[in-house]
Parts: C-alpha cells; structure tokens; sequence
C-alpha cells in the first residue's frame, strides 16, 4: 500500500442532510481521530436540494480527512454509495448511512474483526428491529426471506448497506458489468471471507427519512428482478394454471350443452375472461420488467456522473463503472 494512501476509508451517501451533518461529522470525526489511523470520510453529495453541499466545504474547511465528492444529479442512494465506494481508497472500506442510526462506534469492531480474523467483508447486523412496527418487521422479515431463498443463505439477514469491504472485495465490485447493482445482494454474492458484528439502531438524529415505502418496494422489485428469473417462470406457472382452469371450463361447457342448461353457464364463462385477463396482464408485466433492464442495460447509461472532487488527486470530471 502507497504511504499516501489511508488505512480507512468512510463512504457516507448524502441527500438532503443539512439538519444531521453536524451530529455526524462530531460523532464520527470523534471514532475515527481516536484510531490513530490514516483514514478519509468520502462524503457523497447526491444532488441535495438543501445547503447540504454549502454545510460539507465548510466541514471540509475544518476537518481536513473530510472528501467531499459531488454528483450532478440525484442519482439514488444506491449509485451515490457506488461512486464512493469506486472512489474510496482505503484498505479497508466501510459505508454508513449519513442519518446516525448506523453507530459510527461499531466501525471501531468491524475493523477490528476484519483484521483479527483476516476477513474481507464485515456486515453490520441489526440485534432486534423492537423499535420498528408491526408493519416495517413484517416486510422486512418477507424481504429477508424471500432475497435468501433467491440469492442463498449467505445473505446476512437484517444487514443493510452498514459494511466494511477490504480493497479486495472493492476491486471484486469493480469489475462486475452491472451498472446498478443492489449491493446488499451482490456483495455476499461475492463469496469474499466474512463475519457479523451486532449493534442497536438508533432512531434518526435529526431530518426525515429518504426511504419511503415506495423506494423500500422498488428496492424489493430490483432485489428480485437483479438476481432471479423466478418472477418470469411465476408467469409460466400462471399460464399452465390458466390452461388447466380452461381446459375444466370445457369440459363443463360441452356438458351444460347436452343437458341443455348452457344459458345457466354464463358466470363460468365470465370468470373464465376475468382469471385469464388477470394472467396475461399479469405475465405482460412480469416481462415488462425484464425488457425494461434489458433496455437500460443496451442504452448503457452510467449510474451516475461526478461533477467535482475535492480530492486534487483525482479528475474533477469522472464516471465511474463497475468495469
């Protein structure tokens, strides 16, 4: 490893945090001066609407370990952490969220496991989710279960994007063709060394969250549709099962027509249209969503553009890709 380069690099995705940015960079400065370490905080600014990017130069002006690195554009927290994480130099990598749920302590015990037992990957793993409600617990358990089944046991359960990769593993990912890849299942797809650590999440320091149930549902559509054609071979069984109810309603239609009580057989023949729509609509869709990925795969698009790094190293102007 070059002298220059740090022991620890902190990629922290940043969209519309100005409220916690000062909890965060005093907690987290905190932890990492007390490694008595070489590290950077690689702040990824994605497009905020607020002061957040005004609020990080003048950390930056304070706290010289502070990378700021600006995208152009909101690109989605997923891609923000990407770019950071394709920017980060350190030997060892961690990502954390910017809001303070994540403990910035626990970083201090993923390092320490990682090079105590000479481990690639180290996921930060939620001990109980008592502080979420019945709802949240519920899909999170469905989410969790269904992307191991799908993906394979090795997917830790209750592990966000709250992780220390080794420079390894952060190579591993920049070779993969995926522009957009969901790293929570990519990552131990991998198939690096691993272990766990345990921590209690704590509520939001301060703002709103940027994860609604609407992106918590296209996160769950990509989960699936990145990793498995098992949504396409539904479509299949469907259109078996739609045959076979078909195939019933014959029967029962040449039936009806020797005893004479065809006029009575109306309904059968109105659910008959319904069920059938259902499942043509229904597989349309499926593939829909396939084409879809097929289609921004050829366009090639990259995830994200970088407009500015404070890092004089580095270009200013740079897209990153997983290859």
């Amino acid at each position: 490893m070059v002298a220059s380069e740090p022991a620890l690099s902190v990629v922290v995705p940043m969209y519309n945090e100005e409220s916690v940015l000062p909890l965060l960079v005093a907690r987290l400065r905190g932890v990492l001066d007390a490694l008595g370490e070489p590290y950077e905080v690689v702040a990824v600014g994605d497009g905020s609407t607020d002061h957040t990017a005004v609020a990080l130069l003048a950390a930056r002006r304070q706290w010289p370990q502070l990378r700021v690195l600006r995208l152009r554009r909101n690109s989605g927290h997923q891609p923000a952490l990407i770019a950071g994480l394709m920017r980060a130099r350190g030997a060892h990598v961690v990502s954390i969220d910017a809001d303070l749920q994540d403990p910035p302590e626990t970083i201090v015990e993923m390092l320490r496991l990682a090079r105590d037992q000479n481990l690639d990957i180290v996921y930060g793993v939620r001990a109980d989710r008592r502080a979420d409600t019945a709802f949240k617990r519920w899909t999170a358990s469905v989410y969790y279960r269904m992307m191991r089944r799908i993906v394979g046991n090795h997917v830790p359960a209750h592990a966000g994007d709250f992780r220390l990769l080794s420079r390894a593993a952060v190579e591993a990912l920049r070779e993969l063709p995926e522009r957009a890849p969901v790293l929570r299942l990519v990552v131990p797809w991998l198939g690096f060394p691993s272990g766990e650590v345990t921590f209690e999440r704590e509520e939001r320091a301060a703002g709103r969250t940027k994860y609604p149930l609407s992106r918590m549902i296209a996160l769950a559509a990509d989960s699936v549709t990145s990793f498995s054609a098992a949504p396409l071979r539904v479509a299949t069984w469907l259109g078996l099962a739609g045959v076979a109810v078909c195939g019933v309603l014959v029967v029962v239609a040449v039936v009806a027509y020797f005893l004479g009580a065809t006029v009575s057989g109306w309904p059968s023949l109105y659910v008959a249209i319904l069920f059938l729509g259902a499942v043509q609509l229904l597989c349309l869709g499926l593939l829909g969503e396939y084409v879809a990925r097929i289609y921004t795969a050829v366009q090639a698009r990259p995830a994200y553009y970088i407009a500015e790094d404070s890092d004089t190293t580095s270009p200013a102007s740079m897209v990153d890709s997983l290859k």
